[in-house]
């Protein structure tokens, strides 16, 4: 549900108000701009992951902009749905415009399908159904369902609401990519990583699996990210945070050892890639081929090349 957003990642400064007390960050080269007449501190802005660079230049531009209406990666930045990259543009929505603009690296998108907004923290932005819907009609299919399954699971939106959403829309764009998307998204993934990698297992030609299956094991309860029951295969996928939960990363590996190793005790076979793996196509492929899990339809080679072309973002 839309209730806050995500905060901005960094202070930041408004070279009109260090003036004022006689600072002047154009001089300063400990600061960074990161839009006109507005400032961080460089090294915390080396150091953030590539998606909260961005979410600062969002803040950013709400900042001089409070009236603005942020959609896209915008507002999936504000939301807490994935991004992929550091995306290159801020994008807006104004239905009063005739057509969409572009001013330097902003983007005002308009349509003749309305969006539904919403006020969080004071930063107006599209719905996270409807920013959903937006996303999945440009991205790359395999991140369009990470985007779907984020907003079903964390956002408590419905597939119903989603395809009720779609639709009701005139636009074309995308159109096949979100028929996809619509007929696959359900939220069982946990992470982006588990989306691309279910849609990574179906394009390699493995079997359809099933997410978060639970496994009982004496008085214990495990969950695997991705079961193929019948063939006693589990797949397991590292990344979007998974060791970095406030547990030593050692305490975590451990615990995962012992609970794969109760697994295979008693006949699973467990095949473990990392993020970029399921992005490369290549090392998740062959994990899965490692632990015994077959091939049982056409590689759909097109939509593999596809997993990490990203051209929104850098």
């Amino acid at each position: 549900m839309d209730t806050s957003a995500r905060p901005a990642p960094l202070p930041l400064m408004r070279a009109v108000d260090a003036a004022l007390v006689g600072q002047y960050p154009h001089a300063d080269r400990s600061l960074r701009r990161v839009r006109s007449g507005i400032y961080v501190e460089r090294t915390a802005w080396e150091a953030l992951p590539e998606w909260d660079r961005y979410l600062t230049r969002v803040h950013a531009y709400a900042l001089d902009h409070p009236r603005a209406v942020f959609s896209h990666e915008s507002a999936a930045a504000l939301l807490g749905l994935p991004l992929f990259g550091h995306p290159r543009m801020i994008h807006l929505f104004d239905a009063r415009r005739s057509k969409s603009l572009v001013h330097g690296d902003v983007v005002a998108h308009t349509s003749l399908d309305s969006r539904a907004t919403v006020e969080i923290d004071g930063i107006r932005v599209t719905t996270a159904a409807d920013t959903a819907i937006d996303l999945v009609r440009c991205l790359p299919p395999a991140l369009g369902l990470a985007v779907a399954d984020a907003a079903i699971r964390v956002h408590g939106v419905t597939p119903h609401r989603l395809r009720e959403i779609a639709d009701g829309q005139r636009s074309i764009r995308g159109r096949r990519r979100l028929q996809w998307v619509l007929a696959s998204a359900d939220g069982a993934a946990e992470s982006p990583a588990e989306s691309i990698s279910r849609a990574v297992a179906q394009w390699c030609g493995f079997p359809a699996p099933i997410l978060q299956a639970e496994h009982r094991i004496g008085a214990r309860r495990y969950r695997s990210d991705l079961c193929w029951p019948e063939f006693r295969v589990l797949g397991e996928v590292d990344g979007w945070g998974k060791y970095s939960s406030g547990d030593s990363t050692a305490a975590v590996l451990r615990d995962e050892k012992r609970r794969e190793d109760a697994l295979r005790r008693i006949g699973w076979r467990v095949a473990r890639w990392e993020y970029a793996d399921a992005l490369g196509v290549d090392g998740m492929r062959d994990a899965l081929l490692a632990a015994g899990l077959p091939l049982t339809d056409a590689s759909d080679s097109a939509n593999l090349r596809a997993v990490a072309r990203n051209p929104r973002s850098w």
